[in-house]
């Protein structure tokens, strides 16, 4: 039997979501061991004269905890 933890992060790109998204669960792997997996939470998006300046997802992380 295995036992998960939730943890929620936010991350934030200039790209696109799926930046964002890429980015955030890249972090996660480095600090967290054993992650299975992340639902998006939500999206928002910064705006500057007309354009979009900034993509910000906040997702929940699942990762499986050590015996």
């Amino acid at each position: 039997m295995s036992v998960a933890r939730i943890t929620e992060i936010s991350a934030t790109s200039s790209k696109s979501f799926d930046d964002a998204v890429k980015k955030g669960i890249g972090r996660a792997h480095k600090t967290l061991k054993n992650v299975k997996g992340a639902w998006i939470e939500d999206q928002k998006l910064e705006c500057e004269g007309g354009k979009i300046k900034k993509y910000m997802v906040r997702m929940k992380v699942t990762f499986v905890l050590n015996d």
